[in-house]
């Protein structure tokens, strides 16, 4: 069995071509063959957000504190709080973030296939933010 500690792992920066704002991403397990999954607690700060992206086998967002933004393709902006638990389904287009006023941390959860988890797209707009 091993155990990793939170917080023994630097954090990282959300690299500015997938995210607008300040974003910081806690690694909590990558996989290592024949695992799959890979997990992170992902901060954003008020108003900070992915770009549209997908995940080639679904993505599952824990939120832990704060309360957020999510959205996807064609649909409406969708608040999300602690506790709740959203499911994007394989291939579905999407975005996730803080809400304007407020920070949000979720763990996020997403598989990997063909050494591949996201595919990342343009960014969310001011005004697709603000929608």
């Amino acid at each position: 069995m091993d155990i990793f500690r939170a917080g023994s792992k630097p954090s990282a920066k959300g690299p500015t071509d997938w995210f607008t704002g300040t974003v910081r991403i806690d690694a909590l397990f990558n996989p290592a063959a024949p695992e799959r999954v890979q997990g992170a607690n992902v901060t954003f700060e008020p108003g900070a957000r992915t770009a549209w992206h997908t995940h080639p086998l679904g993505q599952t967002l824990v939120v832990l504190s704060g309360v957020g933004r999510v959205q996807r393709w064609g649909g409406p902006i969708e608040e999300i709080r602690p506790g709740d638990v959203v499911w994007f389904v394989p291939g579905e287009k999407h975005w996730h973030g803080a809400a304007p006023q407020t920070a949000m941390t979720h763990l996020a959860m997403q598989e990997v296939q063909d050494g591949k988890v996201v595919d990342w797209m343009e960014k969310v707009s001011d005004e697709q933010y603000g929608a």
